[in-house]
C-alpha cells in the first residue's frame, strides 16, 4: 500500500517544483511546513527589525541583510526561509547567488500563530544545530525577542533592549524593544 503524500520524506528539490501559489515552503529534515501569506503587523515588524539591522550591518561592513522570500539551504533535506536573515561576505564579498549562502550569523522569525510550534521548536533546533550564532523569535503579542545560541539551551526572554554583538564587530547593535513594538504596532 501506497504511503499518503503528506508522510512522504521531503527534499529541497521537491520543495523547489511546488507551484507558486503564494504559499511559503520549507522543509527541515525531510518535514513539509507551509505557512499562508503573513499578515499586516507582520510584514511591519520584519520591515522595522530590517531598516535597523541593515544601518547596522551595512556601517560595520558584517555582511548583508535580507528578507523573505528567500530560500537557505542547508542540505538536500533543510531549505527555510527566515523572515530576516544576515549573511556574512563568502570569501570576502557578496554572495551572487542563495545557493552561495551556507552560513548565517543571525536568523529572525516574527511569530505567527500558524508559525510559532515550527519557529520554537523544529526552527530553534535547526538554527543550533547549523550553528547559526543567534536565533531570534520576535514575539509580537508579549512584546518580547526570545534569542538563542547554539551554546545554551536556555532561551533569553529580552523585554527592554535588544543588545547583540556578532563576531568581529567592533561596537554592539541595540535597539529599543519599547520604541520597536510601539512602531510596529501602532499603540
Amino acid at each position: 500500500m501506497a504511503m499518503p503524500e503528506l508522510l512522504r520524506e521531503w527534499t529541497v528539490a521537491d520543495v523547489h517544483a511546488l507551484p507558486d501559489d503564494g504559499n511559503r515552503y520549507e522543509v527541515i529534515d525531510g518535514e513539509l511546513f507551509v505557512t499562508p501569506a503573513p499578515a499586516w503587523k507582520h510584514q511591519a515588524a520584519v520591515h522595522r527589525l530590517s531598516i535597523a539591522l541593515d544601518a547596522y550591518v551595512g556601517r560595520l561592513r558584517l555582511g548583508y541583510v535580507l528578507a523573505t522570500p528567500a530560500d537557505v539551504v542547508f542540505s538536500p533535506k533543510r531549505l527555510v526561509q527566515p523572515d530576516i536573515f544576515v549573511v556574512p561576505p563568502a570569501a570576502g564579498r557578496r554572495p551572487e547567488r542563495f545557493e552561495d549562502v551556507r552560513e548565517l550569523l543571525l536568523a529572525v522569525e516574527i511569530l505567527s500563530p500558524t508559525t510559532a510550534r515550527a519557529d520554537r521548536v523544529r526552527k530553534r533546533s535547526l538554527f543550533r544545530e547549523e550553528r547559526t550564532p543567534e536565533f531570534w523569535i520576535v514575539d509580537l503579542d508579549s512584546r518580547v525577542i526570545e534569542r538563542s545560541t547554539p551554546a545554551d539551551q536556555r532561551i533569553e526572554v529580552i523585554s527592554e533592549r535588544m543588545i547583540w554583538q556578532p563576531a568581529g564587530a567592533t561596537e554592539p547593535f541595540e535597539l529599543d524593544l519599547e520604541w520597536y513594538f510601539q512602531a510596529v504596532l501602532e499603540r
